[in-house]
């Protein structure tokens, strides 16, 4: 599904060149769950990124379900982007002034779905996450649980192959945490592909898969097939 080949990404910071990643090569097949760990500044989020296509390479081929995503211009990488990846975000990235619901429904408005079909799926993943009672509070009238709890809706009420997390639990607290946790393992077990960056160890070794990077590379990869 996710390939990725001599991925370089360079960033020039005054004067000089700063090579956040260094000759990447991975592969994540289907419905694997993977945690992406290191110290700040060793490329992880650059790397997600790329995966999620809100960032290009500047060396290296990247194919997502044996498309060459790296040769595609911007609006064939948006829709690629809309119809097959989902995010995730430490700061969940909610729309202030919509509603719960209406945050979740915005993705499907974008696509053109019709307004029975968003209201359907809308109610349907309401349901499944324990938000109804939540439906129409704005963001400001959330706890970070039910915040996070809206963004992963958004995330996935698309119906994306692949589920891009970064940060997902760093700003909730314990109990919230283990929740949003517990529901990314779900989404995980129903199917999607599960990618996670996180510092927090003990996340990370939930995974079936475990890389860590240092320095713009990879440096281990445990569990991987």
């Amino acid at each position: 599904m996710i390939d990725l080949q001599d991925i370089q990404r360079v960033f020039q910071v005054g004067d000089q060149q700063v090579h956040a990643l260094r000759d990447i090569n991975l592969h994540i097949t289907p419905g694997e769950y993977v945690s992406i760990m290191g110290p700040s500044g060793s490329g992880k989020s650059t790397l997600l990124n790329i995966i999620g296509l809100l960032d290009r390479p500047d060396a290296g081929r990247y194919r997502l379900d044996g498309i060459d995503v790296t040769t595609l211009d911007d609006d064939s990488q948006a829709r690629i982007r809309r119809d097959k990846i989902g995010f995730v975000f430490q700061d969940f990235h909610l729309v202030p002034r919509l509603s719960a619901a209406e945050n979740i429904e915005l993705p499907m408005i974008l696509a053109g779905i019709d307004a029975t079909e968003r209201k359907r799926r809308v109610t349907h993943i309401l349901a499944r996450l324990g938000l109804q009672a939540r439906a129409h509070h704005r963001p400001e009238q959330l706890s970070g649980g039910q915040r996070q709890r809206v963004a992963i809706a958004r995330a996935t009420i698309m119906q994306p192959a692949v589920l891009l997390a970064d940060e997902p639990t760093g700003n909730l607290d314990r109990s919230s945490g283990h929740t949003i946790t517990e529901l990314l393992e779900q989404l995980n077990h129903d199917g999607i592909t599960l990618i996670v960056v996180t510092h927090d160890n003990e996340l990370g070794r939930r995974a079936r898969r475990r890389l860590r990077m240092i320095d713009g590379q990879i440096d281990s990869d445990h569990g991987s097939s």
